[in-house]
């Protein structure tokens, strides 16, 4: 089974959403953008519920400084999701997994990695298009599903 949990700074430590959501208004121009979330989902198999849970407030988020969500927060705006491009090496997904196994003191389990980016505005779908631009880089990432998986 693959479990999944979504981490977002909570406000006054969002800084990376406040900075992106800075160099889209000044370098884009994209001044419609009233907010911008950005929510790091991990998806994780290989573990059983009671791990995955008690990893949730320790090795996937920080309890004092994170929000955690079963599910993507409700958005009347567009949400799009980035993840590596399959090959390419992903830092947090690594992560995650050795300080799983070493919690566990079993086998490492399989962890991916994706941002989650939540839009609000009155934005146009250039402004949007614009902005996937900006974020994904086609060389290491591609836009990610938001659909559960099932493996």
């Amino acid at each position: 089974m693959v479990y999944r949990i979504y981490v977002e700074k909570k406000p006054g430590f969002d800084v990376e959403a406040q900075q992106l959501q800075s160099e889209l208004a000044s370098l884009l121009g994209i001044t419609e953008l009233s907010g911008l979330r950005i929510i790091n989902r991990y998806d994780v198999e290989g573990i059983n519920e009671e791990l995955f849970r008690q990893c949730v407030s320790t090795v996937f988020s920080e309890p004092q400084v994170d929000n955690t969500f079963d599910h993507c927060p409700e958005n009347d705006g567009p949400v799009f999701a980035v993840e590596y491009l399959p090959g390419q090496f992903d830092q947090r997904a690594e992560s995650a997994s050795e300080c799983i196994q070493l919690i566990s003191q079993g086998e490492r389990p399989e962890v991916r990695s994706a941002k989650v980016y939540v839009l609000e505005g009155a934005l146009t779908d250039d402004d949007v298009a614009a902005i996937k631009h900006y974020v994904i880089n086609p060389i290491e990432a591609r836009e990610a599903s938001l659909e559960p998986r099932e493996t």
